[in-house]
């Protein structure tokens, strides 16, 4: 499945978890100190527009002859704890559900939008960009860590409605 494709199922995924819920579960918090579904899904929404943004400067961006593959993968593992930069923490304020629906579908969307005025897509693996914590990525791995970093969070929901009895 490539990167397209797997943004696609991500995002199906992320919005059948949370379409159903009501206002109050959607921004009830497990704990004090945990955020509330509303408030990871509007960290994913930050999240995302910051991705699109490196993915649209790293575009601009000579290309590289080599580019090293940094351990990504690392973010799916849920026993370790990454804390949020500032930029993209979420809003301490509740959220409907609709609001949300409406950040996360326009968040892909614009960044589908970039991904797809890319006429040749190899280019991905050429141009990098900076990040906070991997340092230089390809364009590609930013990509495929937006993947993980969402089904990081879906899997963190299910959680929460499970412990909670939403489900």
């Amino acid at each position: 499945m490539n990167s397209f494709d797997l943004l696609l199922e991500s995002s199906e995924q992320l919005i059948e978890e949370v379409k159903e819920l009501d206002y109050e579960k959607i921004n009830d918090k497990p704990t004090m100190d945990k955020w509330s579904i509303s408030q990871i899904c509007h960290h994913l929404y930050l999240s995302e527009n910051l991705f699109t943004k490196a993915i649209e400067t790293g575009l601009k961006d000579k290309d590289h002859e080599s580019v090293v593959h940094k351990p990504i993968h690392l973010v799916s593992d849920r026993t370790k704890k990454f804390e949020s930069p500032e930029i993209a923490k979420p809003s301490e304020e509740p959220l409907s559900v609709e609001t949300i629906l409406i950040f996360l579908t326009q968040s892909r969307e614009n960044l589908l939008n970039i991904l797809r005025s890319i006429d040749d897509k190899s280019i991905l693996s050429k141009k990098t960009a900076n990040h906070p914590v991997f340092g230089e990525l390809s364009l590609e791995q930013w990509i495929e860590l937006l993947y993980l970093h969402e089904q990081r969070h879906i899997e963190q929901i299910k959680d929460i409605k499970f412990s909670n009895s939403y489900v």
